[in-house]
């Protein structure tokens, strides 16, 4: 049986990871739930599923949450250190990182440090250290298997393929809710607007970056790690439908496509699952007769510039793509606090790229200290 700690069990990730857990109660055991200040949510779960350990970040919650619990068999911790300590607990042995942004990164890499098989679904781990989480994949022999739909599309593509047979990798965006917008409607936009997003059902963070295709950006640099790939290899194109989660095109000219209704519990139940297919019959099936028609873009590039900085920030390298997304988690940070416009989150994002000092071979001090400079310019910028 799993023996699985959930980190950022309240958030939307979280939640449906939950969903799959009741599902197969004779497979998976809730061992550590962790939020960041969610504690009504983090207490209910907590009493619904009765783990060893909860994890409040914010401390200003810890007595409530103690509290609430302190007739369970429940440990409560509280502080960021305490999320690095309970992914190495002995019994542990799958660690689902849902948290949002860099916030994944340290507890990530203590998982990976303690041989923990890791299901990610927080793809700025890989965005922001990419190079140094593989090295530490390969010397602890730890396998990991991402969440993201577009990735584990991709993964379950290359399943019994070769590496050196692989031409070309695409990933599938929606386009998001403005997809079709002139850049006259763009200027006026709102946060309420930039939510609403036409097929997935995902958290504010990742839906406004879904609507800016920083997400997808984001995608493209952690695909090029998860997949060893050359950065020429990876492209993107705009998929309004969701069907087709993202394909691999082979050196013969053949293409291998992952198809299947927008439905993040089935990225999650294969990562947790994996190498077996788990059957759920709780989840729509696709219909080819009542979806018969699949179309295909360019993403356009002027109007949602931010695909294209994460492709410089890719092919600069270095701590380039650390810089983007603490810029990025700022600026979507304030623009869902109504304190910047839509059009001004890509602006901030090249005024800190401009900025911050280029580092070609950053270590994990120099990521922290250049994740920390980052932010305060795009405060300063934004």
């Amino acid at each position: 049986m799993i023996q699985l700690c959930l980190l950022g069990s309240t958030g939307s990730i979280g939640q449906q990871t939950l969903q799959v857990v009741k599902e197969h109660p004779d497979k998976i055991q809730i061992k550590v739930l962790t939020a960041q200040k969610n504690a009504k949510l983090l207490i209910e779960q907590a009493i619904q599923f009765l783990p060893e350990y909860v994890v409040i970040v914010d401390e200003n919650f810890y007595l409530e949450v103690k509290d609430a619990l302190k007739d369970y068999p429940i440990e409560v911790l509280t502080g960021k250190p305490a999320l690095n300590d309970v992914v190495t607990l002995p019994e542990i042995t799958h660690v689902l990182t849902a948290l949002v942004g860099f916030a994944g990164l340290e507890p990530t890499i203590s998982a990976i440090n303690h041989q923990k098989k890791i299901a990610l679904a927080n793809k700025e781990t890989l965005v922001v250290a990419g190079e140094l989480i593989n090295y530490l994949l390969q010397k602890n022999q730890v396998e990991l298997i991402p969440v993201d739909s577009e990735h584990s599309a991709i993964y379950q593509c290359l399943i019994g393929e070769k590496p050196n047979e692989i031409h070309k990798i695409y990933l599938t965006a929606s386009g998001g809710p403005f997809r079709t917008f002139q850049y006259e409607q763009l200027l006026n936009v709102t946060p309420a607007q930039a939510l609403q997003h036409p097929n997935w059902s995902m958290g504010n963070k990742i839906t406004i970056d879904s609507a800016t295709l920083m997400n997808k950006g984001l995608e493209v640099i952690e695909a090029k790690w998860l997949f060893h790939l050359n950065n020429e290899q990876i492209e993107v194109v705009v998929h309004p439908q969701s069907i087709i989660h993202s394909m691999v095109e082979f050196v013969d000219g053949s293409i291998k496509a992952h198809l299947g209704l927008p439905n993040m519990k089935i990225p999650i139940q294969f990562a947790l699952s994996f190498p077996e297919r788990w059957v759920n019959n709780s989840y729509k099936k696709w219909d080819f007769v009542s979806h018969s028609q699949l179309t295909f873009e360019k993403p356009n590039l002027k109007l949602f510039p931010c695909l294209e900085l994460a492709y410089y920030c890719l092919n600069k390298g270095g701590n380039s793509s650390c810089v983007l997304n603490a810029a990025n988690e700022i600026a979507v940070e304030k623009f869902l606090n109504h304190q910047i416009s839509f059009l001004d989150i890509p602006k901030t994002i090249e005024k800190v790229i401009k900025t911050v000092e280029f580092i070609s071979y950053p270590t994990l001090n120099d990521l922290f200290e250049t994740d920390k400079i980052a932010r305060k310019f795009a405060l300063e910028y934004a």
